[in-house]
């Protein structure tokens, strides 16, 4: 008995009853398998009448591509990996943000997950990420040694690190100066007239406030001033129990810095429980502008990152080094700009510009410039 030939339609609609596969592409075109390959990943070695023959059995068929098994025969996944300590302060979630806008405009996808600050969950996500042939990873490291990135598994992901360095010179980096920032900030509350500043912040082992906390110090001992000892706030009922201590010392502060947004934020709910008056008791300025820092009564003296950028560029430096397949020795470290963002807070008056616009001043700026193949030190 002869087999039954099938026409075009009638091949569509075997192929619709199961899945479809290139194969049925391939056999609807007239085409070979690797043809259909070669239009779906864009080739332009195929011929315009040819692909688009292609394209249209693609589109009778309905075909969708199964991207994990391209994936595992290219090596490649189309995906990369953003790894973040939490997503609940908002500089993170926007970098996060950036990155996937970065990461859209390539044609890429994003696993977005959270270390918790924590050196081995990090460890462990970072070689999840590896198994799971991700194209590049952009990383903001957790606390401790980062040794392990120097294993053979991670000598062929681009890896770019942002907000805070690793030490292994091969991946590039996107900082800003956290300590010529923090240093401008303590000097506006010296200019008040302030001789006993406090410096609040969370985790002191983070490189950012360390760093932070030492442009503090250079402030205060430039203005021969004395040096307080780092007030670590990990909680907003830990913020209301320092700052008691601290307000009911016998020198107690007359202006604090905090650290940065989640300090401010503790350090604001610690004021509120305790009555005490911004700024006619104590004045305040913070590192990290956040979205209500401006509509705050009063208004808050920051010092402001460019929180969006510092994840555009990062992004940007991963897909430079996935697309032309570079693994230098050396990766580049970028430091971006910082301003002073005056408002109430600090005893300042925006008014007393005399345009009565009420608006923030955006004063000072600490700028250094990128230095390609070794660290910038804060």
């Amino acid at each position: 008995m002869l087999a039954k030939v099938m026409g075009p339609l009638e091949r569509k609609h075997e192929a619709v009853r199961r899945s479809t596969t290139m194969a049925d592409v391939a056999r609807l075109a007239g085409v070979g398998k690797m043809t259909v390959s070669r239009v779906l990943s864009g080739s332009a070695n195929v011929a315009e009448p040819t692909a688009e023959r292609v394209q249209r059995a693609i589109r009778m068929l309905n075909y969708q591509p199964n991207e994990l098994a391209r994936s595992l025969r290219s090596l490649h996944s189309k995906t990369i990996a953003v790894i973040v300590p939490y997503l609940y302060d908002p500089f993170f979630a926007t970098c996060a943000h950036a990155i996937s806008t970065v990461a859209k405009s390539h044609g890429y996808s994003v696993i977005l997950t959270t270390s918790d600050e924590e050196h081995d969950t990090q460890q462990k996500q970072t070689s999840l990420m590896v198994r799971r042939r991700i194209d590049g990873m952009v990383i903001i490291p957790a606390p401790g040694n980062d040794e392990y990135l120097r294993a053979d598994m991670f000598s062929r992901v681009p890896i770019v690190t942002l907000d805070r360095p690793v030490a292994d010179p091969r991946f590039d980096s996107v900082l800003v100066n956290n300590r010529s920032g923090a240093k401008m900030a303590v000097d506006h509350l010296i200019g008040h007239g302030h001789r006993n500043i406090r410096f609040l912040g969370i985790d002191r082992e983070l490189y950012t406030l360390k760093a932070r906390y030492a442009g503090y110090k250079q402030a205060m001992s430039r203005a021969g001033l004395p040096v307080e000892p780092y007030i670590e706030c990990r909680s907003p009922e830990e913020a209301v129990t320092e700052l008691r201590a601290a307000m009911e010392s016998k020198q107690p502060p007359t202006a604090i810095f905090a650290g940065n947004n989640l300090t401010m934020r503790y350090l604001l709910h610690a004021l509120t429980t305790l009555h005490i008056q911004v700024p006619a008791q104590v004045a305040l300025a913070g590192f990290d502008d956040f979205d209500v820092a401006d509509v705050l009564q009063p208004t808050l003296t920051v010092v402001r990152q460019p929180v969006y950028k510092i994840g555009e560029v990062a992004a940007n430096l991963l897909f430079e080094r996935i697309l032309r397949r570079e693994f230098p020795s050396t990766g580049r470290r970028i430091v971006l700009p910082l301003d002073l963002v005056i408002r109430c807070s600090c005893g300042c008056n925006p008014d007393d510009r005399g345009d009565g616009s009420g608006e923030a001043r955006t004063v000072n700026r600490a700028v250094v410039p990128a230095v390609p193949g070794n660290l910038l030190q804060n």
